[in-house]
């Protein structure tokens, strides 16, 4: 199955759209549309940037994908998983957290040899002063 294109543009969007929520958690959380959006279209980036089968991405409930370029992953638990909330990611995908802090911390599941190699195609999308 071929993967959908993914629109920088609308990536960005969705994620300044949430973004006053993930550098103030105490403005209340955004519709679950628009958290599942900016989630969705920053996993779907990063797979887009780092084809592959090796390391699954998992952020429920809104998406997995698998990722980084390797050997096939085709039953069962795969051997590389990352999986985190959507608040965590998208703080990750925005470069408003560090992958290997969030790991340490426990906000962030890393299992596997390969797991890690997601960070160096993080952040997707860096948040600025304005957005």
């Amino acid at each position: 199955m071929a993967r959908a294109s993914v629109d920088p543009a609308e990536v960005r969007a969705a994620v300044v759209a949430v973004s006053q929520w993930l550098r103030d958690e105490g403005v209340g959380a955004p519709a679950r549309g628009e958290l599942a959006a900016a989630v969705r279209g920053t996993v779907r980036a990063l797979a887009a940037s780092a084809p592959g089968h090796s390391v699954e991405v998992r952020v429920p409930p809104f998406v997995a994908v698998q990722c980084v370029a390797g050997p096939r992953h085709t039953r069962g638990t795969p051997p590389n998983v990352v999986e985190t909330d959507p608040r965590t990611w998208l703080l990750l995908a925005t470069g408003l957290l560090d992958f290997e802090a969030a790991v340490a911390s426990g906000a962030v599941s890393a299992s596997g040899s390969r797991a890690g190699e997601v960070a160096h195609w993080l952040p997707i999308t860096r948040l600025d002063q304005s957005g």
